[in-house]
């Protein structure tokens, strides 16, 4: 089953329960869907599907600390809630050292030597790491990665 056949059968499910919060979001994660599909014309893939949930788990992220900062904890809330619906459908995330080590091993073929190389070495980690590991941490492992080359 597709992820994008999973998400429409977990919303049928949501309003057979009467969930509604949790139908809310599953509802904005597949306007997001179709929003992409529109835009480019094309029928997602699961990667791609993986790519529009990882953009709204960012969104919510920095609703959340938004919020916390705001004093607004109620809204915190429900963006974490929103949050924890969504990462559900994400693939399992690779550890730290797993990432770290994909790191090195693009380092080592693409021949990254500093600092500069940076952009080079993160369009390659997207492309294999997408939806694997959060971007944020692979940008970590890629710096620490070229300071020490």
């Amino acid at each position: 089953m597709s992820l994008k056949a999973r998400i429409t059968e977990d919303m049928k499910n949501a309003m057979r329960a009467k969930d509604s919060e949790r139908l809310a979001t599953i509802r904005l994660l597949t306007a997001g869907i179709k929003q992409k599909e529109v835009d480019e014309r094309i029928e997602l893939d699961d990667a791609a599907v993986v790519g529009v949930i990882d953009k709204m788990v960012k969104q919510r992220k920095d609703s959340i600390a938004a919020f916390e900062q705001g004093g607004r904890a109620d809204l915190a809330a429900k963006e974490a809630a929103e949050m924890a619906v969504l990462v559900a459908y994400l693939p399992e995330r690779l550890s730290a050292e797993a990432v770290a080590a994909e790191v090195q091993a693009l380092v080592a073929e693409l021949g990254a030597t500093g600092p500069g190389d940076m952009g080079k070495v993160m369009g390659a980690a997207k492309a294999r790491l997408a939806g694997k590991a959060d971007m944020g941490q692979v940008s970590a492992a890629v710096k620490a990665a070229l300071t020490k080359a």
